[in-house]
C-alpha cells in the first residue's frame, strides 16, 4: 500500500489584521473530514455572533486535491481566495483557515480586503507548530481475549492509535496506523504461525483513511 507524506499543522492557531476600524480575526484548525469544518464554522458563527463576515477556505488529503473557498458575502474572490492562497503557499493540507470580520464603518475596496484576508492567514500560519504527517491506514483486529498479551506487545513498538476498541471474550481493536509502520500485520501474521488455529487473529485493512 502506497501511502503520501504531507505538512500540517499540529494545533489551533490565530492571527490578527487590523484596517480602518475592521478587525480580522484568522483561526487556523488542523481537520481531516469536512464534518469538522462545518462543526468549527458553525462554532465561530455562534461564538462571533456579531461579525458581519466568517469567511474561509480548506484543503483535505495528502493528494491535496479537495479544497474549497468561501467569501461569505465579501466581493467575489476578495476574501477565500486569499486565503487558500496562504495555505497554499505554506504547502499545506488537513487544515482550514476561518477569518471573522467585524466591520470598522469604511469599505476597503477589493484591494483591501484581499490584503487583509491574506495577512491575517499568513499571521495564524506563522504562528502555527507546522509537522510532518503521513497517511494512515484503518485496521481492524479479531481476537480472542487470551491473546490480547501478544497484540499489545505488537502494537506498543508503533504509533498506531485506537479507535475503538470491545474487549469481552471476543475482542474487536479498530487503529489507525501510519503506513509507513504496516509491517505490524507482518507481526500479527507471523504471531498467528505460533497459535493454534482456533486462536488465530484476524486482520481487516480497510484501507487508506480519506
Amino acid at each position: 500500500m502506497q501511502g503520501s507524506k504531507f505538512k500540517t499543522i499540529s494545533e489551533l492557531s490565530e492571527g490578527f489584521y487590523k484596517e480602518k476600524g475592521s478587525k480580522f480575526l484568522a483561526f487556523a484548525f488542523p481537520c481531516k473530514t469536512e464534518e469538522e469544518i462545518k462543526e468549527h464554522i458553525q462554532r465561530l458563527r455562534k461564538e462571533h455572533y456579531q461579525a458581519v463576515h466568517v469567511c474561509s477556505a480548506f484543503r483535505l488529503g495528502s493528494d491535496k486535491k479537495r479544497y474549497r473557498a468561501s467569501d461569505d458575502g465579501e466581493p467575489s474572490n476578495s476574501a477565500g481566495a486569499p486565503i487558500l492562497g496562504q495555505i497554499q503557499s505554506f504547502d499545506l493540507t488537513n487544515i482550514l483557515i476561518a477569518v471573522v470580520r467585524y466591520y470598522g464603518g469604511v469599505n476597503l475596496g477589493v484591494g483591501g480586503l484581499i490584503n487583509a484576508y491574506r495577512t491575517a492567514s499568513k499571521e495564524a500560519l506563522e504562528n502555527a507548530t507546522i509537522i510532518d504527517q503521513e497517511d494512515e491506514a484503518l485496521i481492524t483486529l479479531l481476537y480472542k481475549y487470551n491473546e490480547m498479551p501478544q497484540v499489545m506487545s505488537v502494537l506498543k513498538n508503533s504509533t498506531a492509535k485506537i479507535i475503538e476498541q470491545d474487549f469481552q471474550l471476543s475482542c474487536k481493536l479498530s487503529i489507525h496506523v501510519p503506513v509507513s509502520e504496516l509491517k505490524i500485520m507482518e507481526q500479527i501474521a507471523e504471531l498467528n504461525l505460533l497459535l493454534p488455529e482456533e486462536n488465530h487473529i484476524t486482520i481487516e485493512n480497510h484501507g487508506i483513511i480519506q
